[in-house]
């Protein structure tokens, strides 16, 4: 027995075990949009079977003027509900962050954050049954529209928004702020010369999130979406329904391609951004060190 423990303690488990397990998440993770991709490519139409190399399913997305105009009205409601979403929830973001206590801060806090723990079944009836009395008590919104859609998908999306610009704000020193109050700035001055740049990356940064959150939604959209304003979820889900089809394939495969360039093009930025650092401070010490010398 102890010399089976041995010989298994002499394996060198460590050097196989951690490569062999995230081999193994990589292919639960990416196998099935690898496969995807490569069967957008199939020219049978049955997507589970090779028949050939072909570029026809591709020509034949372009062609479809549902799932264009799907895509062209995603593209717009994300877009408008991403920035009104910036707008609002770093209003609440700094609120939050700045302010003290105040009457009403443990009801905002609550409003503010109770959109990332509501089911979205939940968010999206709500705001229908909102948006149906509205248009009974006002005469807005005229029916479900692009405009019903942009405004439920920046309900929540501006909660993930302010929780992003709060956790920024709070790190933020007011020293500066008020040395340029003391010199006879204005508040809005103030605000745009000095936090707004430094909170600059927290604010694209949640303005990318709620893109994302607005264009991949499907449940609230449901709801509140009308007749002449399906988003591209909605369409791709009536169409797998019914069974995948090629097209999807290409529709998918030509998402993720963009979302490739996305992130490669972000993390260049971010491998340049931090070269840039460490080449300053180096020019920094450098500095340092000829000082030292003379």
């Amino acid at each position: 027995m102890t010399g089976r423990a041995s010989a298994l303690g002499g394996f060198p488990w460590r050097h196989y075990l951690l490569p062999g397990i995230t081999i193994l998440v990589f292919v639960f993770l990416y196998a099935p949009i690898v496969s995807l991709v490569v069967f957008s490519f199939n020219e049978n139409r049955l997507v589970t079977v090779w028949s050939g190399f072909s570029l026809k399913w591709y020509a034949s997305l372009l062609q479809d003027r549902q799932i264009l105009n799907a895509a062209r009205v995603s593209l717009e409601v994300a877009g408008l509900s991403a920035s009104l979403a910036v707008v609002l929830g770093t209003l609440a973001g700094i609120a939050l962050a700045r302010f003290g206590p105040f009457r009403g801060r443990l009801l905002l806090t609550g409003m503010v954050t109770a959109p990332l723990v509501m089911p979205e079944v939940i968010t999206g009836l709500s705001l229908l049954l909102l948006f149906v009395s509205m248009e009974q008590l006002i005469g807005w919104p005229a029916g479900r529209s692009v405009t019903t859609i942009t405004i439920a998908h920046a309900t929540f999306a501006m909660a993930y928004v302010a929780v992003i610009v709060q956790s920024r704000v709070v790190d933020l020193q007011s020293d500066i702020e008020d040395a340029a109050a003391d010199l006879g700035a204005r508040p809005m001055q103030v605000f745009f010369w000095i936090p707004l740049p430094m909170i600059a990356p927290a604010l694209v940064s949640g303005w990318l999130l709620a893109f994302t959150l607005s264009l991949d939604d499907l449940v609230v959209a449901s709801f509140t979406a009308g007749p002449g304003s399906s988003t591209l979820p909605m369409v791709i889900f009536s169409k797998i329904r019914l069974g995948v089809s090629p097209d999807v394939n290409a529709l998918a495969s030509i998402l993720i391609f963009l979302v490739g360039i996305g992130v490669g093009i972000a993390a260049w930025q971010m491998r340049r951004a931090a070269a840039n650092r460490a080449r300053r401070a180096d020019e920094a010490a450098q500095q340092l060190r000829d000082g030292r010398d003379s």
